[in-house]
């Protein structure tokens, strides 16, 4: 296998790794509002965190940058946490019919919660890279699995939303505040364990 297919194979790896999870809570949070119908906001949604952590794994595995990785650790779950309450606030629309109102802030948002979680993501790689001197390749490989396993995480979410919402007609604003509580409560979990201060 090619050290190409290695680090992509990685990279979907450990965004899909349970143990990892607080990386799909966001991801599931992200989705929570939209419907399979708003597939192309949420693409443009998970793109926007993927560009926003793709710039900071760049920059914190080649040490341009230097941070507290428990500091980054309980920033994590705080921007899940902020996810989940403006899932809250979003007034949902029961019909497909009805035009709905997102936040276009909801997508620099979810590029500057990429930043922090491209944090989370460096310590991984840099202890797989070692001491390689060039690492633009792997660097890509990793982003291209990491994405790819994203997507697969919102094709889950959303086929089930639609499953839930289109086929046994559950509320939409149900769903909502079902998906982003149970997420939210994870999440303060998440940042008590991981309490900073």
């Amino acid at each position: 296998m090619s050290e190409f297919l290695i680090y992509l194979q990685l990279g979907y790896q450990h965004i899909t790794d349970l143990n990892g999870y607080d990386h799909i809570l966001f991801v599931v949070a992200l989705c929570a509002i939209y419907r399979i119908w708003d597939w192309k906001r949420v693409l443009i949604l998970v793109t926007a965190f993927t560009v926003g952590h793709s710039i900071t794994l760049a920059l914190a595995t080649n040490k341009v940058i230097t941070y507290s990785s428990e500091f980054i650790e309980f920033l994590i779950p705080i921007t899940i946490l902020i996810t989940c309450i403006s899932n809250l606030f979003h007034i949902s629309s029961e019909s497909v019919l009805q035009k709905e109102e997102f936040s276009p802030m909801r997508y620099p948002i979810a590029a500057g919660f990429g930043l922090i979680h491209g944090m989370g993501f460096s310590n991984y790689l840099r202890s797989l890279l070692g001491k390689d001197e060039s690492i633009v390749m792997q660097l890509f490989a990793f982003n291209i699995g990491l994405e790819f396993g994203q997507l697969i995480i919102v094709a889950l979410v959303m086929a089930l939303s639609f499953l839930l919402l289109d086929g046994l007609k559950l509320k939409k604003q149900t769903w909502n505040l079902v998906v982003s509580s149970f997420v939210a409560g994870v999440a303060f979990k998440l940042m008590l364990d991981k309490w900073y201060f």
